[in-house]
Order: C-alpha cells, then structure tokens, then sequence
C-alpha cells in the first residue's frame, strides 16, 4: 500500500522569511514523499508593503491559504489585535488543510501567531532559528515561546542550539544546521551589476550603500528621534549613494516610512527607497554596495557573506552572535558617523576577509528536511522537560 505523503505546512508572513525559505520550499515541492502547503499571511497580503505574495506566486508555488491579519495601524495595540486575528483564522487554516508539520522560521508576530494556533490544534512545528537573542525587540520572547511550543528545532549556531537546549527541549530533537540564508546564496545566481542597475533604476558606484532600519520594539517611541540621528548622520557623507529598503510591520514602522520618504524626496539625485527588494536583488545589492548600515538581521547574517562591513546602530540585535565586520553604533549621529568612517578604512575591511561565518554549514535545507522526514508523522507531541542538571 503506498504511503501517502507528509504534508508541510510552510507559513510566511513577510519578504526577507520567504526569501530566506524559498529554496527549502523548491526541495519539499521536489520530493515526491512530501507535499508542500504554503500559508501566506502578514505584509505579503498588504498593498503598503509590496504585496508580495505576488514573487511567491510568480516563484512558481501555490498558495493553499492567504491569512489576513494586518491591521492600518502600527501601534502596540494593532500588533496586539492583529496576532489575534491571526490565530482565529490559522484555527481554520490549519483545520482545513490537516498538515503533519508546521514550518516557521524566527520571531515576529505572524509566525508566534501561526504557532499557538498550531500548538492548540496538536499540530507539531518545525523552529528555525531558535535560541537566538534580540534584546531591543519584543520578538525576544515570542522566538523563545515558539521554541517551546515546537517539536523540532534547526538552530544557526552550536550557541544557540544550547540555548535551546536551556529552555527544556531535549538535544535528540534539537539540530545546529547553521543559517540558512547563507546556504541559499550559495546556489543562487546573482544578478550582474548592471542587470541590478536596470532593475532598480539606480545607478550603484563605490560609495554606495544600503541601510535598513526596523524600529526598536523594546523601547518606547524612540523610532523618530534614531532615524532623525541616522539621517543626520547619513548627511555627513554628501558623495554617499543610499538604497533605503523600508522597514517590516512593527510597532512605529510607518513613523520610519514616512522619514525615508521625506529624505530621499530631499535627496533624490544620490537616494532611493524600496518597500520590497526581493530576495535576489537584495542579496546582489550586497555583491556590490560598500557597506549595510542599519539593525537588521541581514547585516549579521548575510552582508558578512559578502565581506563588507556592517554598520549596527542601537539595540535591537543586542545579543546576537557578530561577525568582526559588524561595527556596533549606538543611535547617535557622532556614533554612527565613526562607525561609518571606520567601515571605510581599508585596514578594517582587510582586517576581516579571511573570518568564516559562524552561521555558515553545508546543506541546511537539506539537513532540515532530512530530520523532518526522519521524524515522520507524530502520533503523540508529549515532551519531557530536558533539565540541565
């Protein structure tokens, strides 16, 4: 009798996720002992941030489910309602669809709300990135909620894989696979300099740079006041060309919209603004800038990849392993614009050229599914507490 294949359930809800999880979408789909469901949900469904579940679609997926849980406002209480809304309508998405496995990656609120849910329907998750600090974020804790409501775990770092461990999750169930952002440039064909030129109607010369700035979640109202100072800052180096990607759905996010907007209005000979790159244009873009300024994730993970410096302004990835090219700024215009001069010295670019990531390993979305496979279908998600002592 022929077995019938195991359905993932694979749940995204922005464009860097989805970018960071397409390649381990292409290998479900390939495999005929799986089969792939794909929940799109958040800013995906969002005309203000890009809808991009267009590039999912256009990527050659189907999307079984789109969950709408955006709501107009970014203030602490619309999160709240949104993650909310959210898992009413994961209740029936995951009822309908009936999937052996949830996929999630990270900490945002769209993947805490699609876990819960999943938990309560005894549906066993699949955690990437696990046992991860981000002090300035309230993702923090939401990451480290996931961790314990999931069942298996794919962490970036043998760090991390502890950390997880020191949560209670027991080591058989939790596997160090490294990032998998960087497995995926690996196979990936970059766009040339001049295709990305085409494509963005940007000219990008050698004092070009690209800046992402997410909000603080963790401190209150501080998103005007630190893009004021990075803007500031940013002023100080009049021939800089500047890619501005704009930040996800947080808390304050549009407060950060609207001043890139206003600058690059002000500056639009050297400045541009993007609301979604995708994850090929991005990931070229870092192939060809001079340094990632800003608190995102990316100048951690990927833009090391690349050898270039990173700029990491404030608190928000407090806590996460650094690569030496990653220059901590506090959110001041006099620490930033040190920090930028000395990204710029070439004794401190060479000083890093021959570092190996601490997120780099072979095959982790091969790894990953090899393990989900090996797990097959639960009938039982009971866990024993693993206690450290």
């Amino acid at each position: 009798m022929k077995t019938a294949p195991l359905k993932l359930c694979v749940v995204t809800g922005s464009r860097a996720e989805y970018g960071l999880l397409s390649p381990l979408l292409k290998l479900i789909k390939k495999d005929k002992s799986l089969h792939l469901q794909v929940v799109a949900t958040g800013m995906h469904l969002s005309p203000e941030f890009g809808l991009t579940y267009i590039q999912i679609e256009e990527d050659g997926f189907v999307i079984d489910e789109k969950v709408e849980m955006l709501l107009s406002g970014d203030t602490n209480t619309a999160i709240i309602k949104a993650t909310g809304l959210g898992m009413i309508s994961f209740a029936d998405t995951f009822n309908r669809l009936k999937p052996d496995w949830i996929i999630l990656l990270g900490d945002r609120f769209e993947a805490f709300a699609a876990a819960a849910s999943a938990h309560l329907s005894r549906i066993p998750i699949a955690h990437l990135h696990g046992g991860e600090l981000t002090e300035g974020a309230t993702d923090d804790a939401m990451r480290h909620a996931i961790s314990k409501m999931s069942y298996l775990h794919f962490t970036a770092t043998e760090t991390y894989r502890k950390r997880v461990i020191q949560l209670g999750e027991e080591p058989k169930r939790v596997f160090n696979v490294g990032a998998i952002a960087l497995d995926n440039i690996s196979k990936l064909k970059l766009l040339t300099k001049s295709e990305l030129e085409n494509q963005l109607a940007f000219s990008i010369d050698k004092n070009t740079v690209a800046v992402t700035f997410h909000p603080v979640t963790m401190e209150n109202n501080s998103a005007k006041e630190q893009m004021k100072e990075l803007l500031s800052a940013l002023d100080q180096f009049p021939a800089m060309r500047i890619i501005f990607t704009l930040p996800n759905a947080d808390e304050n996010g549009r407060v950060i919209i609207e001043m890139v907007h206003e600058y690059v209005n002000k500056n639009n000979n050297r400045a541009k603004a993007f609301t979604s790159l995708g994850h090929l244009r991005y990931l070229s873009l870092l192939n060809y800038v001079q340094m990632v300024i800003g608190n995102s994730s990316s100048g951690i993970l990927e833009a090391p990849y690349f050898k270039i410096p990173t700029v990491n302004i404030g608190h928000r990835q407090t806590g996460r392993i650094k690569p030496s090219s990653v220059i901590d700024a506090s959110p001041s215009q006099k620490s930033i614009v040190a920090a930028i001069r000395k990204a710029l010295l070439p004794s401190f670019r060479s000083s890093f050229q021959q570092e190996i990531s601490p997120y780099k390993k072979r095959n982790t979305a091969v790894n990953i599914l090899k393990e989900i496979k090996r797990t097959g279908k639960l009938k039982s998600l009971k866990k024993s507490f693993f206690d450290l002592t």
